[in-house]
């Protein structure tokens, strides 16, 4: 292999537990995320355009986690949306044109707009006349007994309308999506359900709640990827922990995802935080668990990890707790969130990065402080493995192994990785120093190349110039 060819180019895939593109290169994804919670379900329909693509690119961001609604895709049991799937197909490769990739996200909270949330269509909501409190998010999660009735259906699999099982209406859901991006080489990989809640069985994850999660939740996921696999061998699947993962903390109990090329998809909220949004005090603390336990799982399973979602806040001491947790961990990470109006949020307006998706992405309209946390430099396609990564005080460091993440050889001389540097970092212009390669991008370029002279390892160092 030997020059940088963009994480574009499809597929992306797992490779020894990293993200690897058709050049065998390793890639980072980062991003945000973007996800429109009520109907009609499509990003387009919140504002988000041209323009905001754009403005993720100008900053570095290489990805996006889209937001997909089950009630879009399947509004009638066993009928496919496939206008509604149109539409998110002309954000991805509107995106796409900026050289940003989407990972399908299913998304859910609360499981249904019954509940105050959002996700299942109305027909795959099954109460049982139990009471149904508004209690607001995320409170309804614990405490609304018809929410947990509903949960409970469809991890029983109860039967929809037609017959055929809810969870089996949600696998014939994402064939029929991966069928329709099996060829889209700017869509990554599909995330199969977001946030995934226990039911009342849900108490149960404060210790991890390894029924949950071994008995329901994996065989689930396995149903769901055999059913992506019987239309597209390609795409990365990514798959979630149950909901208190990346909060309390509490490890996971999944079992195996019988998918090579697979990645766990998790998020870290820091718990103090969430209780107290003026506070980041042991949320350093708090990421080093829950990426802790993250690695555990990745490592056992030899599959990428992927911080999927984080931040909700204007915090910048919680937001640089999991930034810098990433960093040490080598894990990609998609922030939450582009935009706020959220009506399923901690905080619903607080967490955007960009306020008003119906103005331009300048001026007031911008949490310029948290979009200066975010765009760091980081890099993008690496021809080796890299073994450590840091960002701190307007120095950005990176070492990398030259070898081939499948295990096949190493990265020779004259091959690249690229860097993203975003100039707002560095806005009077940066200085490079490399060991085992020099620079061959122009000066200050947004995208810093470094090409290998044959060493084993490469070290590089940006500091302001």
């Amino acid at each position: 292999p030997g020059g940088y060819t963009g994480i574009v180019d499809a597929p992306v895939q797992v490779s020894n537990g990293w993200f690897t593109n058709a050049d065998g290169q390793v890639v980072l994804l980062r991003g945000l995320n973007q996800v429109y919670k009520i109907p009609p379900y499509e990003p387009s329909a919140g504002g988000f355009s041209e323009e905001d693509a754009a403005f993720l690119a100008a900053n570095g961001f290489n990805s996006v986690r889209l937001g997909i609604i089950w009630a879009g895709v399947e509004p009638e049991p066993g009928v496919i949306d496939y206008a509604y799937l149109a539409s998110i197909k002309e954000t991805v490769e509107m995106l796409g044109r900026y050289n940003i990739v989407s990972i399908l996200d299913m998304h859910q909270d609360l499981y249904n707009e019954e509940f105050g949330g959002e996700g299942a269509p109305d027909w795959a909501v099954f109460t049982g006349g139990l009471p149904n409190p508004n209690l607001g998010f995320p409170i309804t999660y614990p405490l609304n007994p018809a929410q947990n009735y509903a949960w409970d259906s469809f991890w029983a699999n109860e039967k929809a309308p037609d017959g055929i099982g809810l969870q089996n209406h949600y696998a014939l859901t994402w064939q029929a999506i991966a069928d329709y991006f099996k060829g889209d080489p700017n869509v990554a990989g599909y995330d199969i359900m977001n946030e995934p809640w226990a039911g009342t069985h849900a108490l149960g994850s404060i210790l991890g709640n390894p029924y949950f999660d071994a008995q329901q939740l994996t065989p689930f996921y396995n149903q769901i990827d055999a059913a992506i696999r019987s239309v597209d061998p390609n795409k990365t699947v990514f798959f979630e922990p149950n909901t208190l993962f990346g909060s309390l903390p509490v490890p996971t109990n999944l079992g195996a995802v019988n998918d090579p090329n697979s990645a766990f998809s998790f998020h870290h909220y820091c718990v103090t935080t969430s209780l107290f949004p003026g506070l980041s005090f042991g949320c350093d603390w708090n990421a080093d668990i829950v990426f802790d336990y993250a690695s555990e799982y990745t490592q056992e399973h030899n599959i990428p990890g992927w911080l999927s979602e984080f931040g909700a806040t204007n915090n910048l001491g919680a937001i640089g707790a999991s930034l810098n947790a990433s960093n040490r961990w080598l894990f990609g990470w998609s922030e939450w969130a582009y935009t706020g109006g959220d009506i399923t949020s901690a905080s619903p307006n607080d967490q955007a990065l960009v306020i008003d998706l119906n103005e331009p992405p300048v001026g007031d309209n911008v949490n310029w402080d948290k979009l200066d946390a975010l765009s760091q430099p980081y890099p993008q396609a690496i021809s080796g493995i890299p073994t450590s990564l840091s960002f701190a005080n307007g120095v950005f460091s990176l070492s990398y192994s030259t070898d081939q993440a499948d295990g096949s050889g190493v990265f020779g001389a004259g091959s690249q990785t690229t860097i993203s540097v975003p100039a707002s970092q560095y806005p009077n212009g940066y200085t490079v120093d490399v060991i085992g390669g020099h620079v061959t991008s122009g000066p200050n370029a947004p995208e810093l190349i470094i090409t290998s002279d044959g060493s084993a390892a490469v070290q590089v160092t940006v500091t302001a110039a």
